[in-house]
């Protein structure tokens, strides 16, 4: 089966939770913006002040409970001016996030060699949730996620270009990450992936409506 969430024009952005859920990163997809208890943090795309009040929350409430101690969220942090599609999701420069994944991590994997990470990492030595679980864990924790659409099963899904046009728009008419009622909700793309995460795949909007109009103007 596939699970199909609304892809969200944003900034991939972490929050790492130390272990005994005391202390906690901050971080984009390549470097870390702050950790707790700093007197300045990283500005960057202002992914720490969206996620910060969250991260403090999630400390505070020690409401993790993990066989593995370091435990990272990854979420989208859209809105504002992040992105192109930034005004819809709001016209007002709000900004938000949403969850996609989490996985959890022993700790001696933070002694190990840079090159057995990489292959660690690599191989899918990373334990992530499945969406199911992910889905309850949120809902647990209060924390917004991706949207959910729909869950299809692999033989639906369209061969073409065409036919995935069309599935994008059947499947997400419009954008349902908006932050206020200024936004103007045109979506992103979706993305699909199996129950255990093991395939993903992104389609956007865009990029089928690019391909479609260079091949009519070829006729």
């Amino acid at each position: 089966m596939t699970y199909v969430t609304e892809k969200i024009d944003g900034t991939n952005s972490r929050i790492v939770v130390l272990p005994g859920s005391a202390d906690y990163f901050i971080g984009s997809r390549e470097e870390l913006l702050y950790a707790r208890g700093d007197r300045v943090g990283n500005p960057a795309m202002g992914i720490v002040e969206a996620l910060k009040p969250l991260a403090e929350r999630l400390v505070q409430s020690r409401l993790f409970d993990f066989h593995r101690p370091i435990v990272t969220l990854y979420l989208e942090v859209f809105g504002g001016k992040i992105g192109g599609q930034a005004k819809q999701y709001s016209a007002k420069g709000a900004v938000g996030y949403r969850l996609f994944d989490l996985d959890s991590t022993e700790m001696d994997v933070l002694g190990w060699e840079r090159s057995r990470i990489f292959s660690w990492r690599d191989d899918g030595g990373q334990e992530f949730l499945d969406v199911d679980a992910l889905q309850d864990l949120a809902d647990g924790l209060d924390i917004p996620s991706v949207p959910y659409l729909s869950v299809v099963s692999g033989g639906d899904l369209p061969k073409d270009v065409k036919g995935m046009s069309a599935f994008l728009t059947k499947h997400l008419p419009e954008s349902q990450a908006g932050l206020d009622e200024t936004a103007g909700r045109k979506p992103e793309g979706l993305v699909l992936r199996s129950l255990d995460r093991s395939r993903i795949a992104k389609a956007r909007f865009q990029d089928y409506e690019r391909t479609l109009k260079r091949r009519h103007q070829r006729r």
